[in-house]
């Protein structure tokens, strides 16, 4: 089993990043959305764009939360999450996720969205958006559209959300 290491990217991690996506995915959307959303100071926030490495220190895994709103309170959108695919099924992506959850609460961030795979996301601890009464700004299927309380003292606004340009919703 490999023991997967995590931590905030640098710099010098950006084009492995930008590979991770590419190769993850079938075309450069999500790659492309990561570098708009890291030149955008209203969506980016330091120390929440995480990657993946085994022991020989190469990037496998990449979970990226930037701000979004839900009726104009502050939240995090997740997107995107990628793993090399000679990595996936490892635990890289979720140990990425789990990093960065683990960043943002420590932020004291509190709602997270994610727009994903129902068979996926829950074991994070996220449930369909609907629950908390919030809703996607396009058509999505209920279950796909999740979000989670990061801190369950505090209330979670309800309403649309509204991502970054770079996203283009």
């Amino acid at each position: 089993m490999t023991t997967w290491t995590t931590r905030p990217e640098t710099t010098d991690d950006i084009p492995a990043i930008r590979d991770i996506n590419l190769a993850a995915f079938p075309t450069a959307v999500e790659a492309d959305i990561v570098d708009a959303l890291r030149a955008d100071p209203k969506a980016w926030i330091d120390g929440l764009s995480v990657i993946t490495t085994a022991s020989d220190g190469i990037p496998v895994g990449y979970a990226l939360l930037t701000r979004c709103h839900v009726d104009g309170h502050p939240a995090l959108a997740l997107a995107p999450c990628a793993v090399l695919p000679s990595a996936q099924r490892t635990g890289a992506g979720s140990a990425a996720v789990r990093a960065a959850l683990d960043a943002a609460r420590a932020m004291g961030e509190n709602l997270v969205v994610v727009l994903g795979h129902a068979d996926y996301y829950p074991r994070f601890g996220f449930t369909p958006a609907s629950r908390f009464g919030i809703r996607a700004p396009f058509e999505v299927p209920d279950e796909a559209m999740m979000a989670m309380a990061l801190d369950d003292t505090r209330p979670v606004p309800t309403g649309s959300i509204q991502y970054p340009a770079a996203f283009g919703a």
